[in-house]
């Protein structure tokens, strides 16, 4: 295990191997503020860098075979599997990431390493008819060097879940993964895929801030990004790659709704939406962010759920608690403000609403209206916002009325009747009896709106069509007569 050994890189990144470039930063765990480890800090000039290894090694690497290229990622996931502990550990330390939460992730990152496998071995093209004597088909080839830059909440899984397909069919990539979790985000990645075989400069990890992702997206030999993150810092990725004649990749945020309808078991409903809602402190873009609950269990709903919140203690991820840290202050008073505001404008806090440290205690918001601000922000804390409807037309207003259209989740004793009633709610994610959260390697992950540009994550075909171009090749058997 020693490729997981803090000496690999500490100090270091990956940049055409494990490379120091003068200026540092540390990793500080949001639980203790203890110093982690440091980690050489990137520029623009590493960039540029970073994408001249790419471009280079991108060449040898698309004309490798895909069995090689589909077993470079069969033995990352192998030693992921056989080494998971030691991400889990980083998870923890770095990400604030409770055990449970943390183990999740590494399961995840495994799933897609093996998807990705697979993705490099299915057919990449069809034949098409033609009106001529000829042989005509599509086939789909790579885009050459995808740029990805993830964020800090589930820092692992989104960086693999771009990282890993685009390697396997073919690109090279450059990292810039959040700077608040280099390491969970980036350098045991790329510590993993270089001990599986991958060739040195077909990945490279560019740490940095603001102006490392601008001079990734600038970056005139990178046709294609991969941005995780908020909306705001989407949207200006997007008016930038639109000026550049770029393909963005955005998944942004939400504020998804858990529809609890008059049928429902409010025991189990309960449970589901305190899950969606403190799971990881609330610090996932499928997060339940407004409980929109059947006026006949509102109180009822209330009451479960404040007690569950009650009980789930905040802390340190090394105690065992359900709930770690929030990322750093500036996100905890961001949340905080969130709760204040909207108590302030008429919303009954139920439960919460205090902190110690960065440790957020789960809070319950009663009571909240369309016009609060739980109700209409992203929080991106472990906040549950319960806002009451009396007819069915009411409870689509609802959920329409938020310009977020990530996950949706309906809770009832007629699932046929939610299928039905989805329909009416756009949305990239339904889950019909289950609360927000959830994700798979081989489905289809996305959202609409201001929750990004639809499915561009999951499956074969969502990860073919993100990070290949479509070639027109036809071909006959002698050249064709013309009347020139």
């Amino acid at each position: 295990m020693g490729f997981f050994e803090q000496t690999t890189w500490e100090g270091r990144t990956y940049l055409g191997g494990w490379t120091e470039l003068g200026a540092t930063d540390d990793a500080v765990s949001p639980s203790t503020g203890e110093r982690l480890a440091s980690y050489a800090v990137a520029t623009a000039a590493d960039v540029e860098t970073a994408t001249d290894l790419a471009v280079s090694a991108q060449r040898t690497w698309a004309s490798t075979s895909p069995e090689e290229r589909a077993a470079v990622m069969r033995r990352a996931a192998a030693i992921l599997e056989e080494n998971g502990p030691a991400l889990i550990r980083w998870l923890q330390d770095e990400v604030g990431s409770a055990p449970g939460k943390a183990a999740f992730e590494v399961g995840l990152v495994a799933s897609e390493l093996h998807l990705a496998a697979a993705t490099a071995l299915v057919p990449y093209g069809q034949l098409l008819r033609s009106g001529r004597p000829r042989l005509s088909m599509a086939r789909r080839v790579p885009v050459g060097v995808v740029g990805v830059i993830s964020p800090f909440n589930f820092p692992a899984i989104l960086s693999m879940r771009s990282v890993a397909p685009a390697l396997a069919l073919g690109n090279a990539v450059v990292l810039k993964p959040d700077p608040r979790t280099t390491i969970a985000g980036g350098l045991l990645l790329a510590a993993v895929l270089e001990e599986a075989g991958l060739p040195v400069g077909v990945l490279n990890v560019v740490p940095g801030g603001a102006e490392v992702g601008a001079a990734l997206v600038d970056e005139p030999r990178i046709p294609v990004i991969s941005f995780t993150g908020s909306t705001p810092a989407g949207r200006a990725i997007a008016a930038r790659g639109g000026e550049l004649l770029k393909r963005v990749h955005l998944e942004l945020g939400g504020n998804n709704a858990l529809a609890v309808l008059e049928d429902a078991d409010v025991e189990a409903a309960a449970s589901a939406g305190a899950w969606g809602s403190f799971l990881n402190q609330g610090q996932i873009c499928m997060t339940t962010g407004r409980h929109l609950v059947h006026e006949s269990l509102y109180e009822r709903y209330v009451e479960l759920l404040t007690e569950k919140a009650a009980h789930i203690p905040a802390g340190p991820p090394s105690t065992g608690a359900p709930l770690g840290p929030i990322i750093d202050a500036v996100q905890r008073d961001k949340v905080h403000s969130v709760v204040t505001r909207s108590v302030d404008a008429g919303a009954r806090l139920a439960v919460g609403g205090t902190y110690e440290d960065l440790f957020y205690a789960p809070t319950v918001l009663a009571d909240v209206d369309p016009g609060h601000a739980a109700f209409a922000e992203e929080i991106f804390g472990p906040v549950a916002s319960i806002t009451p409807f009396s007819t069915t037309d009411e409870l689509v207003r609802l959920v329409n009325s938020s310009p977020y259209g990530l996950s949706l989740g309906i809770l009832t004793g007629d699932p046929y009747g939610a299928f039905e009633l989805a329909e009416r709610m756009p949305t990239g994610i339904v889950h019909i009896n289950d609360q927000t959260v959830d994700d798979e390697a081989q489905a289809p992950f996305g959202g609409i709106g201001h929750s990004g540009t639809g499915a561009r994550f999951g499956g074969h075909e969502a990860n073919i069509e993100a990070f290949t171009d479509t070639q027109w090749v036809t071909m006959q058997g002698r050249i064709a007569e013309y009347p020139f």
